[in-house]
């Protein structure tokens, strides 16, 4: 699994009443876009470390039609 900022991820719950979640990728660890992640998530704002698990897929910035109704937001950078 390979990401650059700005892309979004998606993590489908694996059990039932599981909830889907999405965030916005912030931040890289490896030069190579490989995992972990910092991700800012849509529903609390919150910035943490994530690990995709097998429940996980990106959506790469400029790939929003691949979900409809959904919208990409633009990448926040930041000055580290």
């Amino acid at each position: 699994m390979e990401a650059a900022v700005g892309d979004r991820i998606i993590v489908r719950g694996t059990r039932p009443g599981a909830v889907r979640r999405d965030g916005e990728i912030v931040g890289l660890h490896h030069p190579d876009g490989s995992p972990p992640y910092d991700v800012r998530w849509a529903d609390d704002g919150r910035v943490t470390e994530y690990i995709p698990g097998p429940d996980a897929r990106i959506q790469h910035f400029g790939q929003e039609h691949e979900i409809p109704g959904t919208v990409v937001p633009e990448p926040h950078l930041f000055a580290d």
